[in-house]
């Protein structure tokens, strides 16, 4: 089961990402641009994911993905690190996040993240 440490070293293996503390929780940005939260008590996290993608992953796997009411607006979605499938999965979750806040030099610099079981 991934936790916190995990997604933080992940998070920071991505390209031009730093770790910032925003509204009391960290917060992981590629470029200045926020990416990926530890929201509560780093058991979740919340990350990038077009409006129509969300709304399936959520009525697709409930247990595993949720919208936060203060989120439902924007592009967001919260998964529980616990129901993740293992470390591979939550890379791929990142790194999706990612690609969607890098910007175009990033994007062209490192095609293969953000794409499942890219690394």
């Amino acid at each position: 089961m991934p936790d916190a440490e995990d997604v933080r070293r992940i998070a920071l293996s991505l390209p031009d990402t730093t770790e910032k503390v925003a509204w009391s929780m960290p917060t992981f940005r590629v470029a200045g641009k926020m990416f990926a939260t530890l929201p509560e008590d780093e058991t979740s996290i919340a990350v990038r994911c077009p409006k129509e993608e969300r709304d399936e992953l959520v009525m697709a796997e409930p247990r595993k993905f949720w919208i936060a009411g203060h989120e439902a607006q924007f592009a967001w979605v919260r998964a529980r690190l616990a129901a993740l499938e293992g470390e591979g999965e939550l890379r791929d979750i990142l790194a999706d996040s990612w690609r969607q806040a890098a910007p175009p030099r990033l994007l062209d610099a490192y095609p293969e993240l953000g794409l499942p079981g890219g690394r």
